[in-house]
């Protein structure tokens, strides 16, 4: 791969000596299916892959990572499954979901994805059990679905009285919260805290459940793959950098990246909860892995 990137870039180079235009449709081709390729969404927990990239520890010692941008969950899985990344920002139950489908992936971090049920100001909801003849918006087969099940149950209601609505895109769902046409939905950060900047109410926080249902995964084949295996330990070298820089220097530091990757406003990262940490690499608990294979099996 070393060879083919050299021999890429060399004839590059011979080009703009000559006056030529540059690598050809081929030659960028090539280049992209040698790079290792992330789907991640614009979401607080992708936040120390966007700081490897934005610093360029990405494209440096011979590493060519490359980050696709998604805002549905499910887009990911569909890339991933398409074999067009390699691996995925995600959560335990779309990976499981995934693994039975038939796209064996193997974890190599857990993220600090977290969840916030949030209500309208129009719906006057403040307790679960006002969920009633409500719509909730969600994605089916994740982890928002088995948070919606847990959030039903706990108030005792109904389960065919609290009406999921199917809502992928996490940009779509907070505008719809904004527009006040939805009454209570699930979003993770930063977009619950823009979502609670304009007044939302907060019925359930993942973050005082003892949940860590993030995760970064990889396509078995690539984890058995030499060349892969090299760049994926060479990318969680730079990912357990990006989290000592954001815990170092704090969010504030990041707020003009964190504003144009996840597509806030500013006054979003200005109301972030301080003391917001990134954890180096580490497997997710199995009792989180536990919980979400023990729901897809009820479904």
């Amino acid at each position: 791969m070393r060879k083919l990137f050299a021999l890429l870039i060399g004839s590059a180079m011979m080009m703009a000596c000559s006056g030529e235009q540059g690598p050809t449709a081929k030659e960028i081709e090539a280049l992209d299916s040698a790079a290792l390729k992330v789907a991640v969404m614009p979401t607080l927990d992708c936040l120390p892959l966007f700081v490897a990239d934005a610093s360029g520890l990405l494209q440096q010692d011979g590493l060519d990572v490359r980050l696709r941008m998604y805002t549905a969950h499910m887009d990911c899985d569909t890339a991933v499954a398409r074999r067009a990344v390699e691996g995925t920002v995600t959560d335990l139950v779309r990976t499981e979901r995934l693994r039975q489908q038939g796209t064996p992936l193997q974890y190599v971090a857990v993220t600090n994805l977290s969840w916030q049920l949030v209500t309208s100001r129009s719906a006057r909801i403040k307790q679960l059990k006002q969920l009633d003849d409500k719509m909730v918006a969600m994605t089916r087969y994740s982890a928002t679905a088995l948070l919606a099940d847990r959030a039903v149950d706990s108030a005792k209601l109904k389960s065919e009285r609290v009406f999921r609505i199917q809502v992928n895109d996490v940009n779509l769902r907070l505008s719809m919260l904004e527009s006040n046409t939805i009454d209570a939905l699930f979003l993770p950060e930063p977009q619950a805290t823009q979502a609670r900047n304009t007044r939302a109410f907060v019925l359930l926080d993942t973050r005082e459940m003892n949940l860590q249902l993030g995760a970064l995964a990889f396509r078995e084949d690539a984890m058995k793959d030499t060349t892969r295996q090299r760049q994926i330990s060479q990318l969680l070298g730079i990912y357990n950098q990006a989290c000592d820089s954001i815990n170092d220097h704090g969010l504030d530091y990041y707020r003009d990246l964190i504003v144009s990757r996840c597509n806030v406003k500013p006054a979003t990262v200005d109301s972030l909860m301080q003391g917001i940490r990134f954890d180096h690499v580490a497997a997710p608990k199995q009792s989180d892995i536990d919980l979400a294979k023990d729901w897809l099996k009820k479904q």
